[in-house]
């Protein structure tokens, strides 16, 4: 997750936009950069590593100007270096970008093959030579943004200055926030208000889809069918937790939708749109020789690891056990010699989880962890770390710490696959395409908001609520249904599907809704459809979770009450998108209910003790 903070100033920037990087870092640390407007060119100051080493060539090479923009990098495309740093230029533009775009392949090769030469392995750079493509076409600014936008495919976050314009800023967002701040006879743009506080206390939250021109008076902004709109201005108390919720009424409401983001982060970084291939942080461990894994877990991300059972028993052929963590160690499992042991954690202290590695590696297993902190207790006694990017995650319903947990389990996965030689480099180039149109895939399943809530509303008023899935929806279910518990303090429970005639269907009536995961793409697709019917035909609510075609099967043999038509993906990533979805459905019958959202009673963030 890379962070991005853009000024026009009264006075020289170059110290503003550092103290609004340094508030940023923790986006990422890979490298970080500065452009600025001199005497009308655009100049450049960049350096790989954390930002100390681009404060340090500062003091010797200072830049000048008082309109700029500022990047603090995660790689994803392209290895950390200067060349491959933020801010990306020609002589006509320059910007600065968090996100991906997931058809740049395509656009570099349309770019080249009208003599654009590009110096990077980044997939922003494309941007760049798009804009400028207009520009040397002789079209103002606005316009070529206006003409760039559209032909971007993915989730992203663009800051944009123009040679020879020193009172001009153009930012858009798809998936990836940004938000306006104004100052007195100054404006600035950042990828949250915490990079803004020491300078406005007044934010405007750009949404979905919009872009926006900005001035030292104010902003024009226009949404994605290009009409100029009106977004609020809000007072910010510079505190954490204001900071933190943007336009949102809850932080469970905003990571949700940060989630086409920060799943984008953390699979670029394990993930080689280019050569379609994964590539996992240096693991000290023979994977190619792995008997069986352990993987343990709590809560959610216990959820996230039987889905990882089933990605990697079908890939890789090896077998997976999982367990509850505060169970696994109390049973004293025997554990395979040589064996591996997986531990998935949003903080990287639950202590449960913490307890049964100890286990394991007292066992002689190797030990990688899956975590959001890489100085958490669990990462550091681990012999590998896969981290999530998730950044901070302040509600305590786990949203984009499971999606993202999921994303490295799935890069797991096929890395295992690869190196037990059970799939080939075609069998890899499908699952890493299929990885790559996520973001752009999950940003598509947000704009069925209204509709989720709408269908939530009714759910709210529900004592029992069933949940049903096959194969890897299953867990699915499970998830949605401990979400609902979680914070709209609905009872219940999930199933898979086929045990609905071993008791549950027993519980069938016109007043308890069942949500069935279904995509149309699923093998288990039919089995489940049978189950649907069974529920139907006894008077059951169904609400239907599927795309198009598994849409059109079911109506064909049962309608349900609702449905909502998700994107139509790969089985293999469908668990990931699918999570969107229940996580709306709990979080908006929370608020018909009046919970606290946020924090839910009896619970807390991080459980650090057993």
């Amino acid at each position: 997750m890379c962070g991005i903070i853009g000024i026009i100033g009264k006075a020289a920037v170059e110290p503003l936009l550092v103290e609004g990087l340094r508030r940023l870092e923790y986006r990422g640390y890979d490298s970080a950069g500065l452009a600025t407007l001199v005497d009308g060119s655009i100049e450049r100051r960049r350096a790989p590593g954390k930002l100390a080493n681009l404060e340090e060539r500062l003091v010797v090479d200072p830049i000048p100007g008082v309109i700029g923009i500022g990047h603090t990098r995660w790689a994803t495309h392209g290895v950390p270096s200067e060349d491959n740093a933020h801010p990306h230029a020609t002589s006509r533009v320059a910007l600065v970008h968090n996100g991906i775009i997931e058809n740049f392949q395509e656009l570099r090769a349309e770019l080249s093959s009208v003599g654009h030469i590009f110096e990077t392995e980044t997939d922003t750079e494309v941007i760049v030579h798009l804009i400028d493509r207009y520009l040397a076409d002789g079209h103002l600014p606005s316009e070529a943004v206006s003409k760039a936008l559209p032909q971007l495919e993915g989730a992203f976050a663009l800051v944009v200055i123009f040679a020879g314009e020193h009172n001009l800023m153009i930012g858009a967002r798809r998936g990836s926030p940004l938000a306006i701040g104004y100052g007195d006879g100054e404006m600035y743009f950042g990828s949250d208000a915490l990079a803004l506080a020491p300078l406005t206390q007044n934010i405007c939250y750009l949404e979905e889809g919009d872009w926006a021109e900005v001035t030292s008076s104010g902003a024009k902004t226009r949404n994605a069918d290009g009409v100029v709109v009106e977004r609020s201005i809000v007072k910010t108390a510079l505190s954490g937790a204001m900071i933190g919720k943007g336009n949102h009424s809850h932080f469970m409401e905003k990571e949700i939708h940060e989630q086409p983001a920060v799943i984008g982060d953390t699979l670029h970084s394990m993930l080689n749109p280019a050569t379609q291939t994964i590539t996992l942080p240096p693991i000290d461990i023979d994977l190619s020789d792995v008997p069986g894994i352990a993987i343990s877990a709590c809560g959610t991300a216990y959820y996230a690891g039987l889905i990882a059972q089933y990605w990697i028993e079908s890939l890789a052929g090896i077998p997976v056990m999982t367990d509850i963590a505060s169970e696994f160690r109390y049973r004293n499992p025997p554990m395979t010699k040589g064996g591996l042991s997986i531990f998935v954690s949003q903080s990287g202290e639950t202590m449960d989880t913490l307890e049964a590695l100890r286990y394991s590696a007292a066992q002689g297993q190797s030990i990688v962890s899956v975590v959001n902190s890489s100085e958490s207790s669990i990462s550091r006694e681990s012999d590998a770390v896969l981290q999530t990017l998730a950044g901070p995650e302040i509600g305590v319903a786990s949203t984009k710490a499971f999606t993202t947990q999921l994303t490295v389990l799935a890069c797991l996965a096929i890395d295992l696959a690869k190196a037990r030689g059970t799939i080939d480099r075609e069998w890899e180039a499908k699952l890493t395409v299929a990885l790559a149109e996520v973001p752009g895939r999950a940003a598509e399943v947000l704009y069925h908001n209204d509709r989720i809530a709408e269908i939530a509303r009714d759910l709210s008023e529900a004592r029992d609520v069933l949940y049903l899935g096959r194969g890897t929806s299953y867990p699915i279910a499970l998830e949605g249904a401990l979400k609902l518990k979680e914070i709209s303090y609905i009872h219940a429970e999930a199933y898979a599907a086929g045990e609905m005639k071993h008791g549950p269907i027993a519980l069938i009536d016109e007043d308890v809704p069942v949500i069935v995961i279904a995509p149309g793409t699923d093998p288990l697709f039919d089995k489940t459809a049978a189950n649907v019917q069974e529920v139907v035909a006894r008077g059951g609510k169904v609400i239907f979770l599927s795309d198009e075609l598994g849409i059109a099967k079911m109506e064909a043999q049962a309608k349900p009450w609702a449905s909502i038509a998700l994107p139509m993906v790969d089985p293999f990533v469908a668990p990931i998108l699918y999570a969107i979805p229940v996580q709306l459905l709990a979080y908006h019958a929370a608020v018909v209910k009046g919970t606290d959202v946020d924090q839910p009673r009896n619970l807390a963030k991080s459980v650090t003790v057993e």
